[in-house]
């Protein structure tokens, strides 16, 4: 019993001995700071997400507008238009049609004139060439097809667009794609257009290309 008393005795001793001499390594360390390295560091930088206007891939500069223009997939989704973060116009606004979509915009102030859809299968084609002529000088005219922007399509609305600055007016025919931003009496051909033919040998959809989008960022007219 008393060989058993002095073991216990001295692995208390042992113990205590143990605890005082953890105790002052710890205090010699002065309350010091530990970093974390860098990539451990919880108080880094968080990252900005940048949102643009119309969901652009990147902002525009100062005194352009942004847009996007869809077109729509093949004859069950309409097209959407969006112009400086406004969606102009689009199947859930409910104010597309099968044909061809226009938006106008005031070229200097962004300010969102009219829209209007022209049915170019079996509608009448002199409500376009009137609502053509009667473009205001200054105004951005955005462009979206659907289903068959073609058919009816004339010399005479083909030589419209045209002076709107489309380079694929000419061409444009029955169940094509096309998206485009012009301007009334535009000198110079449009650098915002793109255009799929119809092609059963290579549509996506049965008796459609794929819908086309665009988006960018174009120069408010100085007034």
């Amino acid at each position: 019993m008393r060989r058993s008393g002095v073991l216990r005795l001295l692995a208390l001793i042992f113990a205590l001995v143990t605890t005082w001499i953890f105790l002052r390594s710890y205090s010699s360390l002065n309350m010091k700071t530990i970093r974390l390295p860098r990539w451990l560091d919880l108080d880094s930088k968080k990252v900005e997400v940048v949102r643009t206007k119309c969901g652009l891939s990147k902002p525009c500069p100062d005194n352009f507008f942004a847009f996007k223009i869809s077109s729509g997939a093949a004859n069950v989704v309409g097209p959407t238009m969006c112009f400086e973060n406004r969606v102009i116009m689009s199947p859930v606004k409910n104010n597309v049609g099968r044909g061809l979509n226009f938006a106008l915009v005031n070229g200097t102030t962004g300010v969102v004139l009219t829209q209007k859809c022209f049915d170019m299968y079996s509608g009448d084609i002199t409500l376009l060439v009137k609502f053509l002529k009667e473009i205001p000088e200054g105004t951005l005219v955005l462009v979206a097809s659907y289903d068959d922007p073609g058919t009816k399509m004339n010399d005479e609305t083909r030589k419209l667009l045209t002076n709107l600055g489309s380079s694929y007016a000419k061409k444009l025919g029955f169940r094509d794609s096309w998206v485009f931003l012009g301007a009334r009496d535009l000198r110079d051909k449009s650098p915002f257009e793109q255009f799929l033919k119809n092609n059963p040998d290579t549509n996506k959809y049965e008796g459609w290309p794929e819908l086309l989008e665009l988006e960018g960022c174009v120069p408010r007219k100085v007034s």
